[in-house]
């Protein structure tokens, strides 16, 4: 076996751990903060809020950074720093005393976290050329799947084995990513000898740095567009559904279905880019989900609202492996982590802008107005990317050398 096929199988089984490790924590963290002794509903969800959002902001601001020292001292020295300080840092959230100390320990995760970028990195330079959509693609299902699945495992642990436990189950499974990484993980890197460039060198040396900020945007646009739901799909599902029995549930599926089949599409559209040009799986992904986020406005049921979610993740599947195959594409190799770091920040910034959307549209125009304004930046983001990627670049994937 190829030694990047074989470091796919292993990144893949650790991002899919991390990203387990990430979300099914979020839903928990309302019922753990008042756990610790905060009672008053308000006081709750603020500090939920702070919770959950400062580890997305410390990503964005370490991401690049990680991504830069990925570069200098190689891939898999990442990997193992990221899995081992956030299975510590989790570990650790169970027996915190106060809220203050769990607040902390999530600026701290956010601030050792990095496990995707590196991957990303790591796979990125190590496919071949002719396979690389279909390794990015597929190596995007397993932040997908963790992500779908996060949410089931955390409820289900912390109704059969108390709060505590999700974090030391959640510390435990990234030692095994932190052990199956040192075991199997092979990286052949040559540090090169050279200075430390300033951010405005860096910029130089990227050959179209205008096609740079189309794919960051999108990046942000696109996690931006997945996560405004989250704040409002179970007051959503609550209004379209007449048995309020099993709100929870059918909320949790209508928000899963989406993760659900782009785990299905993801690695057949990174094939698919490799052969007709990620370009144009792009553009057609972004038309494709800027539609089909306007009928959700109309649903008449949740089960209408479900399949319209898996619709859209069909689309958006196809759009992480292009960018991510356009990045690498116009990047020189000694910067791809640095800039791939970048590319992750953008996606956390969208994540929490995402939430925060939602929940401020909701809240004085309509939950309606959330997938209208949501549809909006997606089709806009598509006349962009026409325009400044689709009409620039070689029509064809086999010509695309930048």
């Amino acid at each position: 076996m190829k030694m990047w096929k074989r470091n796919l199988i292993v990144c893949w089984f650790g991002m899919f751990v991390t990203s387990i490790g990430m979300s099914q924590i979020a839903p928990i963290l309302p019922l753990y903060i008042k756990h610790l002794g905060v009672q008053n509903t308000a006081l709750v969800e603020q500090f939920s809020g702070i919770a959950f959002g400062a580890n997305f902001i410390m990503l964005a601001i370490f991401s690049p950074i990680w991504g830069h020292l990925a570069d200098k001292v190689g891939r898999k020295p990442m990997l193992l720093r990221s899995s081992f300080g956030m299975s510590i840092i989790i570990f650790s959230m169970g027996f915190v005393n106060n809220v203050y100390q769990l607040i902390s320990l999530r600026l701290l995760q956010g601030v050792v976290a990095g496990y995707s970028t590196a991957c990303t990195t790591l796979i990125a330079t190590q496919a071949d050329k002719e396979h690389a959509g279909w390794a990015l693609g597929t190596l995007s299902t397993a932040s997908i799947g963790g992500s779908l699945l996060g949410p089931m495992i955390g409820g289900y642990i912390e109704e059969n084995f108390g709060l505590q436990n999700v974090f030391f189950i959640t510390g435990t499974l990234l030692i095994i990513a932190f052990i199956t990484t040192v075991l199997f993980v092979k990286e052949s890197f040559v540090k090169e000898d050279r200075k430390v460039l300033s951010a405005k060198e860096v910029w130089n040396l990227i050959p179209d740095s205008t096609l740079l900020i189309t794919m960051f945007i999108t990046s942000f646009i696109l996690t931006l567009a997945l996560y405004s739901i989250e704040p409002i799909v179970t007051v959503y599902v609550t209004q379209l559904s007449r048995n309020s029995s099993h709100v929870a549930l059918v909320a949790g599926m209508a928000f899963s279905a989406s993760g659900l089949a782009s785990i299905i599409a993801a690695p057949r559209l990174g094939k698919l880019s490799d052969k007709v040009g990620p370009q144009k799986i792009m553009l057609i992904a972004l038309l494709v989900a800027g539609v089909i986020f306007i009928p959700q406005a109309f649903v008449k049921n949740p089960w209408q609202l479900m399949g319209l979610r898996f619709l859209l993740g069909l689309a958006t599947a196809g759009l992480t492996p292009s960018v991510n195959i356009l990045i690498k594409k116009i990047t020189p190799s000694s910067l791809t982590g640095r800039i791939f770091g970048f590319s992750m920040s953008a996606q956390y910034l969208g994540i929490f802008g995402g939430s925060i959307l939602g929940g401020q549209v909701a809240a004085c125009f309509g939950i309606r107005y959330v997938f209208f304004i949501t549809s909006s930046l997606l089709l806009i983001n598509a006349a962009w990317v026409y325009f400044s990627v689709f009409k620039k670049l070689p029509s064809t994937n086999k010509n695309l050398i930048l």
